[in-house]
């Protein structure tokens, strides 16, 4: 089972695409965007929709919120970033390398216990839930609590209703969030705590929990223009993800944005 978990992780996780200035600055190429991992379907159908509007179709590479931050601290050149969780987007600005007044919350998630699509399970996360006995010996796939925010606000979830100690050693630690729902869509894993959205995206799990949203942060998804941009398209597209026509895209998708 373990060899079946690493190499799903490597197989399936959502990785970075090339950064190379030329890819997102050619002729034709629209803005380079680093967005988080659980942003794909609806960050596609924001960007399809800007291009049926008669600009360059924007370059989107996702991965998990941490390390786009990296990459970007890294100086690796690139028009927005768009954060799973406001940790991140502040490392990027305490580094100097966000855009003045270009911050801003785009939409918001919640946070969810998945399992296989056929199971039966049903699960009521409050204070001291049986979590530990519905996994058996499987593992509870999430993002890595050190560093990705789905992993991150899964572990305050299970530290707040007094669960973690009993599960952390079962923990699979994926990449990003997507890497986590796919183990469990795969059978894998018998659980994963992953986005609302990525089970609405995922028809291989269905949701069996839902976390009150008082057992974690709020999960809010800052976008902005880094300081390294030479677009011309960047701040236009920025604009336009938060406009109405921009937020009903994300709400099609499961977001809730304001």
């Amino acid at each position: 089972m373990g060899r079946l978990l690493l190499r799903l992780l490597v197989l399936l996780g959502v990785v970075a695409a090339s950064f190379a200035p030329a890819e997102a600055q050619s002729a034709g190429k629209g803005p380079l965007v680093l967005a988080a991992a659980s942003l794909q379907e609806s960050m596609n159908a924001a960007a399809d929709r800007w291009a049926a509007l008669g600009h360059p179709r924007p370059v989107l590479s996702f991965a998990a919120s941490s390390a786009l931050a990296r990459q970007i601290e890294a100086r690796a050149p690139a028009d927005l970033f768009v954060s799973a969780d406001e940790d991140w987007m502040d490392d990027v600005a305490r580094a100097g390398l966000l855009a003045p007044r270009s911050r801003a919350r785009l939409v918001t998630n919640a946070l969810v216990i998945v399992a296989p699509a056929g199971s039966a399970l049903r699960l009521y996360p409050a204070p001291g839930f049986p979590l530990a006995r519905a996994l058996g010996g499987g593992k509870l796939a999430m993002g890595d609590p050190d560093a990705v925010p789905a992993g991150r606000y899964g572990k305050a979830a299970l530290e707040r209703l007094g669960v973690w100690s009993l599960v952390q050693g079962q923990v699979a630690r994926a990449e990003n969030v997507r890497a986590a729902l796919a183990l469990v869509a795969h059978g894998a894993a018998p659980l994963g705590i992953v986005y609302a959205t990525d089970a609405r995206a995922e028809p291989g799990v269905r949701v069996v929990g839902v976390f009150p949203a008082g057992s974690h942060a709020p999960i809010t998804y800052p976008v902005a223009r880094l300081s390294g941009s030479t677009h011309p398209d960047a701040e236009a597209f920025r604009r336009f993800l938060l406009s109405a026509q921009g937020k009903a895209i994300f709400r099609r998708f499961g977001f809730v944005a304001h």
